[in-house]
């Protein structure tokens, strides 16, 4: 389809006015295309050949009509570090409508309402940092928010200097968050609640439609998804940086890429956040955390479902949390199914690993080759030991399962490749002279993380020293 043929529709405008406010996109000054998703212009059956046309990089910039948009920013509150904020909203993401159920939004296309004394705008790092890391997520089959396009421009923005502005076109099912169902309950808006929770409903959970106490079921599903991700998450070593409950998914889906970051060394206390001084939001405390933010979900919806029953929903969090992780490390070990004394050896191994400063990725990776051998495997850590022992238990563990299947299951579940910070940071540098090449690589590796690259190999080693466990601020 050309993108003159493209039919918007806006179903989150049906919803009551104080859920969102009317605004129109400020244009890039001198906007140029960065790098265009294929797939996801494939998903939402934009013709390839469109990506190479100027009115692309018009649309991106929100600068090319197209039927049907009405474009507005939303309305949302949210719990940051832990303290509860009433108003938030877009600041610089602006909706421009629907195809097939996915919501397009620019973000970085200027200032709105919710925009705090902000400029409304995206700096070309963090832009390139989402736009890669979104794909790299859905590379890794977890399920996160997409884009469709990056656009870079000579427009100026001021932050610790001046730097370039850019725009990333983001997809997702929903961009509302725990936060948005915060705002109308602490507000006192009982009916615009329902409203929000009934469009919900019917766009992601079209399942629950019709069934009895389908807000208490409502929450069950968001806890369930919930717990899923983030097992995901620390299955593959990846640390958000933000999770206030503005940044949380109400469909389970990793929202917002601020100071994010793929673990280097295995730590469990890494902060990928330079402002999270206390570590509320360490890699270790996500499942927590997570938990800790359904709670306000779960207040938030209270005026519609009964507290009794969510509060019993929420005690089985951590038994599913738990399952789904033992799940996804069981694929990643080459373990069929969970045994007595599994939990334990996933717990030591995690242990191991932080002790002898091991590249968690790396590790894995090797591990997926490992037939007896252990060289490769030491050589990744500082000391033989305690990996020797651990490996003991290993051997033991998968000496009645076939090598050939293990292996295969193993090198699906242990990707070659994650997108670290040192990575991303090259490609921003020479994106700052003007140089994409980087981008697209590591678009490439981000699209199939499981797959071979001989002239990517340096990709695939532990991160360089000096490059090791850095913290990023929430604009990167």
């Amino acid at each position: 389809m050309k993108l003159n043929e493209l039919k918007l529709t806006n179903p989150y405008l049906g919803l009551p006015d104080e859920c969102y406010d009317r605004v129109e996109a400020s244009p890039l000054d001198k906007p140029y295309l960065i790098h265009a998703n294929k797939a996801v212009a494939k998903i939402l059956n934009i013709d390839e050949s469109e990506l190479d046309t100027d009115d692309f990089v018009k649309f991106l910039n929100g600068d090319h009509s197209v039927e049907g948009s009405d474009t507005f920013a939303m309305c949302y509150a949210g719990h940051q570090f832990g303290y509860f904020v009433p108003r938030l909203g877009d600041g610089r993401a602006i909706n421009i409508g629907t195809i097939d159920k996915l919501q397009l939004q620019l973000k970085g296309a200027g200032v709105t309402e919710y925009s705090r004394n902000g400029d409304g705008r995206a700096v070309l790092r963090s832009s390139i940092r989402e736009y890669l890391a979104s794909e790299a997520m859905e590379g890794l089959s977890i399920p996160t928010t997409y884009c469709l396009g990056l656009i870079g421009s000579e427009h100026d923005v001021r932050r610790e200097q001046i730097e370039k502005a850019a725009i990333v076109c983001r997809v997702s099912p929903t961009w509302v968050r725990f936060g948005t169902f915060e705002y109308f309950a602490s507000q006192g808006m009982f009916e615009e609640l329902k409203a929000l929770a009934d469009y919900v409903i019917d766009e992601n959970f079209p399942h629950l439609k019709g069934k009895n106490d389908v807000y208490t079921m409502l929450f069950n599903e968001v806890m369930v998804i919930t717990s899923r991700l983030m097992a995901q998450w620390m299955s593959v070593g990846f640390t958000h940086g933000v999770m206030n409950t503005d940044n949380m998914s109400i469909a389970g889906l990793t929202i917002d890429y601020g100071p994010y970051a793929f673990l280097d060394d295995f730590r469990h206390e890494n902060v990928s956040n330079h402002t999270d001084t206390e570590g509320r939001y360490s890699f270790t405390n996500q499942p927590e955390v997570a938990k800790w933010n359904l709670q306000r979900l779960m207040q938030a919806l209270s005026p519609l479902a009964d507290m009794d029953k969510m509060e019993k929903i929420l005690l089985i969090y951590d038994k599913i949390y738990i399952r789904y992780l033992h799940y996804y490390m069981c694929k990643k070990l080459g373990l069929e199914g969970t045994v007595e004394g599994d939990p334990e050896l996933i717990d030591d191994m995690f242990d191991m690993l932080e002790t002898l400063h091991v590249d968690y990725t790396l590790f894995m990776r090797t591990l997926s080759h490992y037939e007896g051998d252990r060289e490769a495997l030491l050589s990744t850590g500082l000391y033989h030991n305690p990996m020797n022992d651990w490996l003991d238990r290993y051997d033991a563990r998968i000496k009645q399962i076939d090598k050939t299947e293990r292996k295969k299951q193993m090198l699906r579940a242990n990707p070659k490749y994650v997108l670290k910070n040192y990575m991303i940071q090259e490609a921003i540098d020479a994106a700052n002279i003007g140089d994409f090449s980087v981008v697209d690589d590591l678009f490439k590796i981000a699209k199939n993380p499981f797959e071979e690259y001989p002239e990517f190999e340096r990709w695939a080693g532990a991160t360089p020293k000096e490059f090791k466990n850095q913290k990023l601020s929430c604009s990167s």
